[in-house]
Protein backbone atom coordinates (compact mmCIF):
# COMPACT_ATOMS: atom_id res chain seq x y z
CA UNK A 1 0.00 0.00 0.00
CA UNK A 2 1.11 3.55 -0.70
CA UNK A 3 2.53 5.19 2.43
CA UNK A 4 0.19 7.80 3.89
CA UNK A 5 1.81 11.22 3.76
CA UNK A 6 1.05 14.18 5.97
CA UNK A 7 0.17 17.62 4.64
CA UNK A 8 -1.09 20.71 6.44
CA UNK A 9 -3.85 23.00 5.21
CA UNK A 10 -6.10 25.77 6.38
CA UNK A 11 -9.81 26.10 5.69
CA UNK A 12 -10.89 28.94 3.44
CA UNK A 13 -14.23 30.67 3.51
CA UNK A 14 -15.44 29.98 -0.02
CA UNK A 15 -14.66 28.59 -3.43
CA UNK A 16 -14.80 30.29 -6.79
CA UNK A 17 -12.18 31.87 -9.06
CA UNK A 18 -12.03 35.14 -7.15
CA UNK A 19 -11.40 33.39 -3.85
CA UNK A 20 -8.79 31.13 -5.48
CA UNK A 21 -6.90 34.14 -6.84
CA UNK A 22 -6.96 35.72 -3.39
CA UNK A 23 -5.43 32.57 -1.90
CA UNK A 24 -2.65 32.56 -4.51
CA UNK A 25 -1.83 36.17 -3.69
CA UNK A 26 -1.01 35.03 -0.15
CA UNK A 27 1.53 32.52 -1.51
CA UNK A 28 -0.67 29.47 -1.01
CA UNK A 29 -2.42 27.03 -3.34
CA UNK A 30 -6.23 26.74 -3.36
CA UNK A 31 -7.61 23.20 -3.14
CA UNK A 32 -10.84 21.40 -2.35
CA UNK A 33 -11.72 18.12 -0.63
CA UNK A 34 -14.92 16.52 -1.91
CA UNK A 35 -16.77 13.18 -1.76
CA UNK A 36 -17.38 10.73 1.05
CA UNK A 37 -20.97 11.88 1.45
CA UNK A 38 -19.92 15.24 2.88
CA UNK A 39 -19.97 18.81 1.61
CA UNK A 40 -16.98 20.06 -0.38
CA UNK A 41 -14.34 21.64 1.83
CA UNK A 42 -12.28 24.50 0.31
CA UNK A 43 -8.74 24.61 1.73
CA UNK A 44 -5.43 26.38 1.17
CA UNK A 45 -2.12 24.48 0.94
CA UNK A 46 1.45 25.55 1.54
CA UNK A 47 2.97 26.33 -1.86
CA UNK A 48 6.48 24.94 -1.29
CA UNK A 49 5.31 21.67 0.24
CA UNK A 50 2.66 21.05 -2.41
CA UNK A 51 5.01 21.86 -5.28
CA UNK A 52 7.58 19.45 -3.86
CA UNK A 53 5.03 16.66 -3.44
CA UNK A 54 3.68 17.02 -6.98
CA UNK A 55 7.11 16.85 -8.59
CA UNK A 56 8.30 14.01 -6.34
CA UNK A 57 6.16 11.65 -8.45
CA UNK A 58 3.19 9.33 -7.77
CA UNK A 59 1.20 12.31 -6.49
CA UNK A 60 -2.12 11.06 -7.86
CA UNK A 61 -1.71 7.61 -6.24
CA UNK A 62 -0.57 8.85 -2.83
CA UNK A 63 -2.94 8.86 0.13
CA UNK A 64 -2.66 12.00 2.27
CA UNK A 65 -3.73 12.74 5.80
CA UNK A 66 -4.61 16.41 5.51
CA UNK A 67 -4.47 18.38 8.75
CA UNK A 68 -7.07 21.11 8.23
CA UNK A 69 -6.67 23.42 11.22
CA UNK A 70 -6.32 20.44 13.55
CA UNK A 71 -8.96 18.20 11.92
CA UNK A 72 -7.43 15.32 9.96
CA UNK A 73 -9.00 14.19 6.70
CA UNK A 74 -7.75 11.21 4.69
CA UNK A 75 -7.89 11.90 0.96
CA UNK A 76 -6.21 11.23 -2.37
CA UNK A 77 -5.49 13.78 -5.12
CA UNK A 78 -7.74 13.31 -8.14
CA UNK A 79 -6.45 16.19 -10.26
CA UNK A 80 -4.19 19.21 -10.18
CA UNK A 81 -3.75 22.21 -12.44
CA UNK A 82 -0.43 23.77 -13.44
CA UNK A 83 0.28 27.27 -14.72
CA UNK A 84 0.73 26.72 -18.50
CA UNK A 85 4.01 28.65 -18.84
CA UNK A 86 5.79 28.20 -15.51
CA UNK A 87 4.33 24.76 -14.62
CA UNK A 88 3.67 25.93 -11.07
CA UNK A 89 0.68 24.47 -9.14
CA UNK A 90 -2.56 26.41 -9.39
CA UNK A 91 -5.18 24.13 -7.81
CA UNK A 92 -5.58 20.62 -6.37
CA UNK A 93 -8.71 18.46 -6.11
CA UNK A 94 -8.78 15.81 -3.36
CA UNK A 95 -11.22 12.92 -3.00
CA UNK A 96 -12.17 12.19 0.62
CA UNK A 97 -11.55 8.52 1.48
CA UNK A 98 -13.76 6.30 3.60
CA UNK A 99 -13.54 2.58 4.33
CA UNK A 100 -15.89 1.77 1.45
CA UNK A 101 -14.31 4.10 -1.11
CA UNK A 102 -13.14 2.37 -4.29
CA UNK A 103 -11.15 4.51 -6.69
CA UNK A 104 -9.72 4.21 -10.17
CA UNK A 105 -5.92 4.40 -10.24
CA UNK A 106 -3.14 3.82 -12.77
CA UNK A 107 -0.31 1.88 -11.15
CA UNK A 108 3.17 1.38 -12.63
CA UNK A 109 4.47 -2.12 -13.38
CA UNK A 110 7.89 -3.00 -11.94
CA UNK A 111 9.82 -6.00 -13.27
CA UNK A 112 12.19 -8.06 -11.13
CA UNK A 113 14.06 -11.36 -11.40
CA UNK A 114 16.06 -10.54 -14.53
CA UNK A 115 19.23 -11.98 -12.99
CA UNK A 116 17.59 -15.38 -12.44
CA UNK A 117 15.75 -15.64 -15.77
CA UNK A 118 17.10 -18.50 -17.91
CA UNK A 119 15.97 -16.65 -21.00
CA UNK A 120 17.94 -13.52 -20.07
CA UNK A 121 21.00 -15.68 -19.29
CA UNK A 122 20.79 -17.05 -22.84
CA UNK A 123 20.80 -13.53 -24.24
CA UNK A 124 17.06 -12.86 -24.34
CA UNK A 125 15.71 -9.37 -23.80
CA UNK A 126 13.04 -8.46 -21.24
CA UNK A 127 10.22 -6.69 -23.05
CA UNK A 128 7.80 -4.70 -20.88
CA UNK A 129 4.63 -4.71 -22.97
CA UNK A 130 2.45 -2.80 -20.50
CA UNK A 131 4.17 -0.17 -18.33
CA UNK A 132 1.08 0.56 -16.20
CA UNK A 133 -2.09 -1.21 -15.11
CA UNK A 134 -5.42 0.49 -14.46
CA UNK A 135 -7.14 -0.76 -11.31
CA UNK A 136 -10.13 -0.23 -9.09
CA UNK A 137 -8.56 -0.17 -5.63
CA UNK A 138 -9.86 0.36 -2.09
CA UNK A 139 -8.91 3.71 -0.63
CA UNK A 140 -7.00 2.07 2.20
CA UNK A 141 -5.00 -0.34 -0.01
CA UNK A 142 -3.68 1.51 -3.05
CA UNK A 143 -0.52 -0.23 -4.29
CA UNK A 144 2.61 1.75 -5.16
CA UNK A 145 3.29 -0.61 -8.05
CA UNK A 146 2.60 -4.08 -9.42
CA UNK A 147 5.74 -6.23 -9.13
CA UNK A 148 6.18 -8.95 -11.76
CA UNK A 149 9.02 -11.47 -11.57
CA UNK A 150 10.51 -12.90 -14.77
CA UNK A 151 12.79 -15.25 -12.82
CA UNK A 152 11.19 -18.37 -14.34
CA UNK A 153 10.87 -17.12 -17.93
CA UNK A 154 12.82 -18.64 -20.79
CA UNK A 155 13.13 -17.16 -24.27
CA UNK A 156 9.67 -16.82 -25.77
CA UNK A 157 8.00 -16.91 -22.36
CA UNK A 158 5.53 -14.26 -21.23
CA UNK A 159 3.39 -13.24 -18.26
CA UNK A 160 -0.23 -12.26 -18.75
CA UNK A 161 -2.69 -10.44 -16.54
CA UNK A 162 -4.31 -13.74 -15.53
CA UNK A 163 -0.94 -15.01 -14.31
CA UNK A 164 -0.48 -12.44 -11.54
CA UNK A 165 -2.14 -11.94 -8.16
CA UNK A 166 -3.33 -8.40 -7.56
CA UNK A 167 -3.24 -6.79 -4.09
CA UNK A 168 -6.22 -7.49 -1.84
CA UNK A 169 -9.36 -5.70 -2.94
CA UNK A 170 -7.91 -4.58 -6.29
CA UNK A 171 -9.44 -5.45 -9.66
CA UNK A 172 -8.06 -4.77 -13.13
CA UNK A 173 -10.41 -2.61 -15.16
CA UNK A 174 -9.66 -4.26 -18.51
CA UNK A 175 -11.37 -7.56 -19.29
CA UNK A 176 -8.64 -8.61 -21.69
CA UNK A 177 -5.91 -11.04 -20.65
CA UNK A 178 -3.15 -8.57 -21.49
CA UNK A 179 0.43 -9.63 -22.10
CA UNK A 180 2.37 -7.67 -19.49
CA UNK A 181 5.99 -8.84 -19.81
CA UNK A 182 7.87 -11.18 -22.16
CA UNK A 183 11.40 -12.42 -22.81
CA UNK A 184 12.08 -12.04 -26.51
CA UNK A 185 14.53 -13.84 -28.77
CA UNK A 186 17.92 -12.08 -29.04
CA UNK A 187 18.44 -10.18 -32.28
CA UNK A 188 21.66 -12.09 -33.06
CA UNK A 189 19.84 -15.41 -32.70
CA UNK A 190 17.11 -14.27 -35.09
CA UNK A 191 19.75 -13.17 -37.61
CA UNK A 192 21.58 -16.50 -37.29
CA UNK A 193 18.38 -18.48 -37.86
CA UNK A 194 17.48 -16.33 -40.84
CA UNK A 195 20.92 -16.81 -42.35
CA UNK A 196 20.77 -20.58 -41.77
CA UNK A 197 17.47 -20.82 -43.64
CA UNK A 198 18.58 -18.54 -46.46
CA UNK A 199 21.96 -20.22 -47.05
CA UNK A 200 20.74 -23.55 -48.56
CA UNK A 201 18.38 -21.71 -50.87
CA UNK A 202 21.18 -19.46 -52.12
CA UNK A 203 23.53 -22.43 -52.65
CA UNK A 204 21.07 -24.56 -54.64
CA UNK A 205 21.86 -24.64 -58.40
CA UNK A 206 19.38 -23.02 -60.66
CA UNK A 207 17.30 -25.37 -62.77
CA UNK A 208 18.18 -25.35 -66.45
CA UNK A 209 15.53 -24.04 -68.74
CA UNK A 210 13.94 -26.78 -70.92
CA UNK A 211 15.40 -27.02 -74.43
CA UNK A 212 13.22 -25.81 -77.23
CA UNK A 213 12.53 -28.41 -79.88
Amino acid sequence: MSAVKQIKASARASGGKGAARAVRRTGKIPAVIYGGGEAALPIALDYAQTNRLIYAGHFLTTVFEIDVDGTKVRAIPRDFQLEPVKDTPLHVDFLRLTGSTAIRVVVPIHVSGQEQSPGVKRGGMVQIVEHTLELMAPGDNIPDNIDISVAALNIGGSIHLADITLPAGCKAITRENLTLVAVSTPTKMVEALTSAVAAPAAAAPAKAAPAKG
